[in-house]
C-alpha cells in the first residue's frame, strides 16, 4: 500500500535548505534541437566522431576545449583536434579544426599551456603564446609492426588558439620503442621553474622536465605495481590540491584505464601523494584503488590549465570504449560530461577527491519545485516538466525503514532508469537495465554501485539529467556515477520511491533547465 503526505513549498525550511529562488514564472524547458538523443546542455560535436578532451586551457577570458575528432565518420578514424571555446563553460562556440594529421601521424591526445614567460621563444607579438603538446601516432609504422610509432610533438598559436603552427623540430620526445607512449599533460612547476610532463607509457607513468617545451629530460616513473592494470594506462593528469583545514597541499595523479575499470570497461583512477618536481610518490598502498567516477561513462578526463582562482576544473568524455562506436546516434557520436571542480575532502577512510558540478544556474528555467515528503511508502510521481532537470534529494537514513530509496526517470513506453542509495549494501547505485535501447552491446544494461565515503545519517544526492545521460553527485560529490542511456522516448516522468519499507521527511527539489547546445 502506498501512503504519501505531500506539500509543495516555495518558501520556508525546504526553500532555505535548497537555496530556492522565488518570484519567477514557471515555464517548460526549451529544447534547442530535436535530433533524437542529442544532449541539450552537454557539449557535443556538430557532427561525426569525438572522444577524449584535449588541450583544456584558459586564456584571456576564454575556456578552450580541444578534443579527439574524426570529421569524416561517426566511428574512430584518423585523429584531428576539434576545437570549441566558451566564456562560462556552459555555452560553447564551435571553431575550425585546430590540428590535422600529417606525414608524422595522427594527432592523438595532449595538452595546451600558456607560455607566459616565452620560454619556447615562439611569441611574435603582444599575445602570449599557446603551446600544444600532443602525441603523434604513426599509422604506417603500426601497420609495419614497428613499436616506435608514438612520439611527442608541439605546435604553437599567437592568435588565441585560432591558428596553429607545428614546430619544425618535431618530435620533441622520440619513441623509446614502447607502442603505448602517449597523452602528454604539461604543467608549470613553480618551485623548480620548469615545465613538467606526465606521460602514459603502457602500464605506468613517466615524468619529464623541460626549461623550454622543446628539450625534455626523463625524471621519474610511477605505477608499474600500483592501482588497476586491467587495461592500458592513458590520459594522465597531475596537479596539487589543498588539504582541507590546513595550509598543506597534496598532489593528485589521474590515470585513465582502457578496460577493466571498477564497473566495467573504461574508467579513471586516481592516486594522492607527493611530487618533488621530478617524480610522484603515492601515499596509499599499491593495492588500493580509488576511482574518480563509478559510472560507466566518464573517461579520459583532464583539467584546465590556468583556470581562474586556482580552480581545478575537470571535463571527461561521456562514453566507454566498450560501446562508444556502437551507440544509437546518427549524425554524431559522444558528448562530454558536465564540468566539475575537483577538491580534496577528509573522510574516515582518508583523503578523497570530490567532484563538484559547476554551477548551472544560468540554465535554470523558472522557479524550482520543492516537495516535502512527510511519509513515503512505495512510489510517487512528482514532476512532468520536461526532460532536462537538476534534482536534489535529501533524507535522514535513520528515518528510512526500507532497503532502498531513489529517483526514477521514466517514459510512457515503460522504459526507465533509477538511481539512489541501497541501505542493505550501504552503497549508491545507478540502474539502466530497462533504460531503452541497449541491444547494441551485450554489457550496456546493468546496475552499477559505488561506495559511500561519508559517515552519518544525512543522505544527499544531486543529479544533472539530460535527454541521454544522468550524472549523480552524492555527499557533495564524494561519490559520483555518470551514465548515458538511449530511451525510445525522452524521460518526461520523475518519481521518488522506496523499497521494502517507508521513508519519512524526504526533501526533493526539481529545477527545470534550458538547453545550451553549442553554436
Amino acid at each position: 500500500m502506498k501512503q504519501l503526505q505531500l506539500s509543495v513549498m516555495v518558501l520556508g525550511t525546504a526553500a532555505l535548505m535548497f537555496g530556492c529562488k522565488t518570484g519567477q514564472k514557471q515555464t517548460a524547458p526549451a529544447q534547442a534541437k530535436q535530433e533524437q538523443h542529442r544532449p541539450q546542455f552537454h557539449f557535443t560535436p556538430r557532427e561525426k566522431w569525438m572522444n577524449d578532451p584535449n588541450g583544456l586551457v584558459y586564456y584571456d577570458g576564454e575556456y578552450h576545449l580541444f578534443y579527439q575528432h574524426y570529421p569524416d565518420s561517426t566511428v574512430w578514424g584518423p585523429m584531428h583536434w576539434g576545437h570549441a571555446v566558451s566564456k562560462d563553460l556552459v555555452h560553447w562556440e564551435h571553431l575550425p579544426i585546430a590540428l590535422e594529421p600529417d606525414s608524422l601521424g595522427y594527432i592523438f591526445s595532449g595538452s595546451v599551456v600558456v607560455d607566459s614567460l616565452n620560454t619556447a621563444g615562439f611569441q611574435a607579438g603582444k599575445e602570449k603564446t599557446l603551446v600544444a603538446i600532443f602525441t603523434y601516432h604513426n599509422m604506417a609504422f603500426e601497420k609495419q609492426g614497428r613499436l616506435d610509432r608514438q612520439y611527442q610533438a608541439i605546435a604553437y598559436s599567437n592568435d588565441k588558439g585560432r591558428t596553429w603552427t607545428k614546430y619544425a623540430g618535431n618530435p620533441v620526445i622520440k619513441s623509446p620503442g614502447t607502442p603505448d607512449f602517449r597523452d602528454p599533460k604539461v604543467i608549470w612547476h613553480v618551485p623548480s621553474s620548469s615545465w613538467v610532463m606526465t606521460l602514459a607509457a603502457g602500464n605506468h607513468i613517466e615524468f619529464f622536465t623541460s626549461p623550454d617545451l622543446k628539450n625534455w629530460t626523463r625524471s621519474g616513473t610511477f605505477g608499474e605495481k600500483a592501482g588497476a592494470h586491467g587495461g592500458v594506462w592513458e590520459c594522465p593528469d597531475l596537479f596539487p590540491l589543498s588539504v582541507p583545514g590546513s595550509d598543506q597541499q597534496k598532489w593528485v595523479l589521474l590515470v585513465s584505464i582502457g578496460d577493466s575499470a571498477v564497473n566495467g570497461g573504461s574508467g579513471t583512477q586516481y592516486f594522492i601523494g607527493d611530487f618533488d618536481g621530478k617524480t610522484f610518490r603515492n601515499n596509499g598502498t599499491d593495492s588500493s584503488m580509488l576511482w574518480l567516477d563509478y559510472g560507466r561513462d566518464n573517461y579520459a578526463g583532464v583539467t584546465w590549465f590556468g583556470a581562474p582562482n586556482n580552480q581545478r576544473l575537470f571535463l571527461g568524455w561521456m562514453s566507454n570504449w566498450k560501446y562508444a562506436q556502437m551507440v544509437p546516434t546518427k549524425s554524431w557520436r559522444s558528448a562530454m560530461t558536465w564540468p566539475r571542480q575537483l577538491q580534496l575532502v577528509a573522510t574516515d577512510s582518508g583523503l578523497r577527491v570530490a567532484s563538484v558540478p559547476l554551477e548551472i544556474e544560468s540554465l535554470h528555467d523558472g522557479i524550482a519545485e520543492i516537495h516535502e515528503l512527510k511519509q513515503l511508502d512505495g512510489q510517487e510521481q512528482l514532476s512532468t516538466h520536461g526532460a532536462l532537470r537538476e534534482i536534489w534529494l535529501e533524507a535522514d537514513l535513520s528515518k528510512i525503514s526500507g532497503s532502498e530509496i531513489g529517483i526514477k526517470l521514466s517514459n510512457s513506453k515503460g522504459e526507465f532508469v533509477t538511481m539512489g542509495f541501497d541501505l542493505a549494501s550501504h552503497q549508491y547505485f545507478f540502474d539502466r537495465t530497462n533504460s531503452g535501447k541497449n541491444d547494441f552491446e551485450a554489457g550496456f544494461a546493468g546496475r552499477y554501485q559505488a561506495p559511500r565515503w561519508m559517515q552519518g545519517n544525512k543522505l544527499s544526492l544531486h543529479l544533472l539529467v539530460d535527454v541521454a545521460s544522468a550524472e549523480m553527485f552524492a555527499d557533495d560529490g564524494l561519490t559520483t556515477l555518470t551514465n548515458i542511456f538511449f530511451p525510445n522516448e525522452d524521460y518526461q516522468r520523475l518519481s521518488v520511491y522506496t523499497k521494502g519499507g517507508e521513508a519519512k521527511d524526504v526533501l526533493i527539489k526539481i529545477q527545470p533547465l534550458k538547453a545550451a547546445v553549442p553554436q
